[in-house]
């Protein structure tokens, strides 16, 4: 692994976590180079909710490249964008009652999250964006300004502006009403907080500790919006694709956002992909105004659609999803009940959770202990204190279990060891 150190920058983070070089993938499992094999519950921070390699995709995507098929066309119209929109629209959109416009900004979340902004922006005449605590939506100025993270916001290396943050629900465990402090700020024109154009949230935070909006606070914050003329984002990047159960996290509590960012799973086989999808009366773009050179990228469309076509026509997905969700909350809340001095809690939605552990040194000892024990796993929070759980949506229920075995056994490696 020396070429990885002397050539690579320091920027590298999770290779620093599971220093190993892998080869292969497949469903929920990576292969190192020595030939041992690893369960997955890190999915690629949440791309592959649909596992490594899926056959079905992987089949479509090698069809489609065997014919020497459209691969790069910026924004020129194709045969798999069509097929992208048609599908998206009939098995997405119009069921759930959705009419938004698609705009394709670029190949990550963040390219989402910066055409939000900026046509919100545009959109309104007003500078102001609102964002939460503990809120990440990206490493580029503009999603960095609307991100909680101290270390992530240093690094931008200039003023952040034009972003001002509010407490998530529950940040101030309920001790005031919600939106309390918003709503006054709004309406007392001494507060020094500008009319925002926007305001830009998630529904789980994932990054930021997997905590979870409730269903109330979701619509109190739309009514909110709606009373103060004020436009709603819904950041779904790491959330959407059914991460949650439903293909977007926010419809369980009934919301319809006026603008919905996606990303990560969308394409459904790690490609990247990435849509703004907004109201249609938002869409005031001039030609060409916010454009990307890889705003296009035609294999991405055509896994995109395979994943559509194989796992969201019904609702069996959605199903599966909450089931396997209820599987993991039980063994978690075991685990924390079984340590109850080193785990402070369990959260989580469908098939996102997190392990808060009661020292932030404990979150990456777990993580380290169950890399040991062939077991992927991240931390998240601001101090990386939660343990956090991606697993593929695909993952049977077996690996799940083992899975969570292995955490068991490592929480209770790391309790044993800060014991003695």
């Amino acid at each position: 692994m020396d070429v990885f150190a002397r050539m690579e920058s320091e920027v590298r983070g999770y290779c620093r976590g599971w220093p190993t070089v892998f080869t292969t993938a497949q469903g929920s499992h990576m292969t190192d180079e020595n030939g041992r094999r690893y369960l997955d519950f890190f999915a690629g921070a949440g791309t592959l909710n649909y596992g490594h390699n899926n056959p079905q995709l992987k089949r479509r995507l090698m069809d489609y490249l065997a014919e020497d098929a459209v691969v790069h066309s910026l924004d020129m119209y194709t045969t798999a964008k069509r097929d992208f929109l048609e599908r998206f629209n009939e098995y997405v959109l119009a069921p759930r009652g959705l009419d938004y416009k698609v705009q394709f900004p670029g190949p990550a979340g963040n390219h989402s999250v910066e055409a939000a902004l900026k046509l919100a922006r545009k959109y309104t005449g007003r500078e102001t964006v609102v964002s939460f605590t503990n809120a990440f939506h990206g490493m580029t100025l503009g999603a960095l300004a609307v991100t909680g993270n101290s270390m992530k916001r240093t690094g931008a290396g200039v003023p952040l502006g034009h972003g001002v943050a509010m407490p998530y629900d529950n940040y101030l465990d309920g001790r005031t009403p919600d939106f309390l402090l918003f709503e006054t700020m709004l309406e007392d024109s001494g507060s020094g907080l500008d009319k925002p154009a926007a305001v830009i949230v998630e529904t789980v935070q994932g990054e930021g500790g997997i905590n979870v909006a409730t269903a109330e606070w979701l619509r109190g914050l739309q009514d909110l919006c709606r009373r103060q003329d004020i436009l709603l984002i819904v950041d779904d990047v790491q959330m959407g694709c059914g991460r949650t159960g439903p293909f977007f996290s926010f419809e369980d509590a009934g919301i319809t956002p006026d603008i919905v960012c996606l990303s990560k799973s969308l394409s459904g086989y790690g490609l990247p992909f990435a849509v703004t999808l907004m109201r249609r009366e938002l869409d005031v773009w001039e030609p060409g105004e916010h454009n990307g050179t890889f705003r296009g990228f035609n294999p991405a469309f055509v896994t995109a659609v395979a994943a559509l076509e194989d796992y969201w026509v019904g609702a069996g997905m959605e199903k599966q999803t909450i089931a396997k969700g209820q599987q993991v909350e039980t063994a978690l809340n075991e685990i924390a009940l079984a340590h109850a001095g080193a785990v402070d809690s369990v959260r989580g939605r469908g098939m996102a959770w997190g392990l808060v552990m009661s020292d932030a040194e404990l979150a990456p000892k777990v993580c380290e202990e169950a890399f040991g024990r062939g077991l992927l796993m991240e931390t998240s929070g601001p101090e990386g204190e939660v343990v956090k759980l991606l697993p593929p949506l695909t993952t049977s229920e077996a690996d799940l279990g083992r899975g969570l075995e292995i955490i068991a056994e490592s929480v209770e490696a790391v309790r044993t060891t800060v014991a003695v």
